[in-house]
């Protein structure tokens, strides 16, 4: 194995799905839906397997997907990109990620982003030869439990050897949603030192009630220096699909293409003009979506609470993540996932895992709330054991 990737091993998510298929425990870990998507999308993916959409699609995507992308982010954003040189279309988000990374860093470059963070940041980091400037996100008692940031520290953090910031809006696995004033402060400063920003917007229609999905790439100034990275398969239950794509300046998404074409190349073929339909739902689709998820995060979120966790209630993403000290008191995380299905059959994820400096994040666990009601209820149920 390449030193690049010492000490990342297996991910904590094959793990823990482990542990829920040994046990038969509840799998409250991995962020998938258990309910299957819009019947147009699903109806549009087998249509297109008829129709003879199983070969090689084009390297930047089909050009309904990629038109139906512009149209996306006209429609809820007012932003406009060229559909041949500003979009492609990509694996997932995941594969855009990394793609962005390995075409724009060289070795040595330094990456400023908000710890916790999704897993595949800091592999991709290390792969590109990057280094990694992490700023870290802490609940505020004064906010409500809402994550905040020092916003010396994230200045201190971006220096003359900064070549980008990665954020992550709504943001996986707190899930805070970046309010104006905090991108306004992350546009200047990105400015202020000619860095690129690139942006993970996988959840920006999973928000909830009392926040908004703000795109770094409509700030003033911005739309030149950001790449905005997204996908359909948080938005339409369509996770094992890998449809993902990547909007911005020719540059940064030329840069991106370049080492794509060199993972997955091209991929999805059917499931691209499906995803193409889905970005075409009307706007009550949309609402329904995140009103639904909405409801369920408030069912969890008051489960947790009344199993004795100190819990931090998300503005959107599938994610709530709790204290676990409350009710262990030595606050190991690790160690408490690993035990949860043998003790009360459900599983969680460790945030430890998602930060750099882990210390941070060795008291808190994410629990998922994009499963069925009937499934949350039973959750909760078991997991009252812990408070009896």
């Amino acid at each position: 194995m390449t030193a690049k990737l010492a000490g990342f091993g297996t991910t904590i998510f094959a793990e823990m799905s482990a542990l829920a298929v040994k046990t038969g425990a509840i799998n409250l870990g991995q962020g998938f839906p258990d309910t299957d998507g819009p019947i147009e999308v699903l109806d549009a993916a087998v249509a297109a397997i008829r129709d003879g959409f199983n070969q090689y699609p084009p390297g930047p995507g089909m050009p309904v997907l990629r038109q139906a992308i512009v149209e996306h982010q006209r429609r809820f954003y007012g932003l406009d990109y060229d559909v041949e040189t500003e979009v492609l279309v990509t694996a997932g988000a995941t594969e855009a990620l990394a793609g962005a990374l390995l075409g724009m860093l060289d070795e040595g470059d330094e990456v400023v982003l908000f710890e916790p963070m999704y897993d595949s940041y800091q592999a991709c980091i290390a792969l590109a030869g990057g280094v990694l400037k992490p700023v870290v996100l802490r609940p505020d008692p004064e906010a409500g439990g809402r994550y905040g940031f020092d916003r010396d520290e994230f200045r201190a953090a971006v220096t003359g050897r900064t070549k980008l910031i990665l954020l992550n809006t709504p943001h996986n696995p707190t899930g805070k949603v970046f309010n104006r004033d905090e991108l306004d402060l992350i546009a200047a400063v990105a400015q202020e030192h000619d860095v690129l920003v690139v942006t993970d917007e996988v959840y920006e229609h999973l928000v909830f009630s009392g926040a908004e999905h703000v795109p770094m790439a409509g700030l003033p100034g911005m739309a030149e220096r950001t790449l905005t990275i997204s996908s359909g398969g948080k938005t339409f239950n369509t996770t094992g699909w890998k449809i993902g794509w990547m909007c911005g300046p020719a540059s940064m998404v030329t840069a991106a293409k370049t080492a794509k074409q060199f993972l997955t190349y091209v991929n999805g073929a059917p499931f691209q003009p499906a995803t193409a339909v889905g970005l075409q739902l009307p706007d009550a689709f949309f609402s329904r979506l995140a009103a639904d998820l909405e409801h369920k995060r408030d069912r969890l979120y008051a489960g947790l609470v009344a199993a004795g966790f100190t819990a931090y209630r998300p503005e959107a993403t599938y994610f709530t993540t709790v204290d676990i000290r409350p009710v262990q008191a030595d606050g190991d995380g690790i160690a408490f996932c690993r035990s949860l299905p043998e003790r009360v059959g459900v599983v969680a994820i460790p945030n430890q895992v998602f930060y750099a400096n882990q210390e941070h994040g060795r008291h808190l666990v994410r629990f998922a709330c994009c499963k069925r009601l009937d499934v949350i209820d039973a959750a909760v149920e078991r997991l009252a054991d812990l408070a009896s």
